[in-house]
């Protein structure tokens, strides 16, 4: 019952992983949002990293439950978390110490 239950939540990491990754669809398609779309567009990319982030890592803690989807989750998440960790240090970097 509990590896069904984590399989679940692994499905789920990685789905939530790749969530942000939806933000290049209306590039793709020359659409211009609205200022207030894509603030509420990066909340939700900054909560989906940060919520695939614990539950990749949830599921990579439990031995029995660790699998390549759990291992590309937590790797989808790290990185996102590193870059979004860069952009807000480059932010702060142009507009703080110049």
């Amino acid at each position: 019952m509990d590896n069904k239950r984590l399989q679940k939540i692994s499905v789920a990491a990685l789905i939530i992983s790749i969530l942000p990754l939806a933000a290049f669809v209306p590039t793709l398609f020359n659409m211009v949002l609205t200022d207030i779309v894509r603030s509420i567009w990066a909340g939700v990319n900054i909560f989906s990293v940060f919520g695939g982030l614990v539950l990749s890592i949830i599921c990579v803690k439990n031995r029995d439950s660790r699998s390549m989807i759990n291992i590309i989750s937590t790797i989808i998440s790290s990185f996102l978390l590193v870059l979004i960790c860069g952009i807000v240090f480059l932010y702060l970097y142009i507009n703080f110490i110049k």
